[in-house]
């Protein structure tokens, strides 16, 4: 039984795959409707933090490139470009539905820092008890990706931020419907896995595979997301964000994507 109807704080992760067409341009019916749904959802009385992707997949079809650079200097200028880009879309459509956003920015070092921690937790609990619905990013034009200091994808960050909320369950909208035993894109005959008790070797063989090109997560770092949330007695499930609707589906507990039930 999922419960999902009882869930309160909710992450919602939203992929650049989910946000944006494969140009990197904004996708805007998808998001219109995404906006539309989740300040229905905030609405009914639940609290939402929203961990977004998509800065330098906009900043990216904003210069009219077709794919996301690849030196670390280039993509944090294409990240400052699609950053500004991506909270003023945010700003304007969540408006429209009398609901404010706040932004916040986050590296690997705040999240390693004890008192950084405590002041983001402070912020959050702050904010959603305010009626907003914070947006998190990974702050990627400070990122230091050559050395690997940073976290370097959302869906982990997504989990790390659940940890700190407090949240009841991470959700991970993705342009997969779920985890499956095999690659839906090259196998047609793979079949979807819809419930995880535990994330064993064989469920994390069945999540090989990369992203898209203007993204950065595949389904490998969906599985380390479902781990760390898990670890932190939290629920997560994976689901296409292609129809917004869904949402709706899901917190009426249907069945709807892969669902990882916490370890605790």
């Amino acid at each position: 039984m999922r419960n999902i109807s009882d869930k309160h704080r909710i992450v919602i992760k939203l992929g650049t795959s989910t946000l944006a067409h494969k140009t990197g341009k904004l996708n805007i019916r998808r998001m219109t409707n995404l906006v539309r749904v989740i300040s229905d959802l905030h609405n009914s009385g639940r609290e939402i933090i929203i961990v977004s992707s998509g800065a330098v997949g906009l900043g990216a079809g904003k210069l009219g490139l077709a794919e996301k650079p690849k030196d670390t200097r280039s993509k944090q200028a294409v990240a400052a470009i699609g950053q500004c880009e991506l909270m003023h879309i945010y700003d304007d459509m969540f408006a429209k539905y009398s609901i404010t956003v706040a932004q916040i920015l986050l590296t690997k070092t705040i999240i390693s820092n004890p008192d950084h921690c405590r002041n983001f937790e402070n912020t959050i609990e702050k904010l959603v008890s305010m009626d907003v619905i914070p947006i998190v990013n990974e702050n990627d034009t400070i990122a230091i990706d050559e050395l690997e200091l940073e976290i370097g994808e959302n869906d982990s960050l997504s989990a790390m931020v659940a940890e700190l909320s407090n949240a009841d369950l991470l959700l991970i909208l993705s342009d997969i419907d779920g985890l499956y035993d095999d690659d839906p894109r090259t196998n047609p005959h793979a079949k979807q896995i819809h419930f995880v008790k535990e994330i064993t070797p064989e469920i994390e063989q069945a999540a090989g595979g990369a992203g898209t090109k203007l993204g950065t997560g595949g389904m490998a770092t969906k599985i380390n997301a479902a781990k760390i949330a898990g670890e932190a007695g939290i629920d997560m499930i994976i689901m296409n964000g292609r129809d917004p609707e869904l949402l709706y589906d899901l917190f009426e507990d249907k069945e709807i994507g892969t669902y990882f039930r916490a370890n605790k």
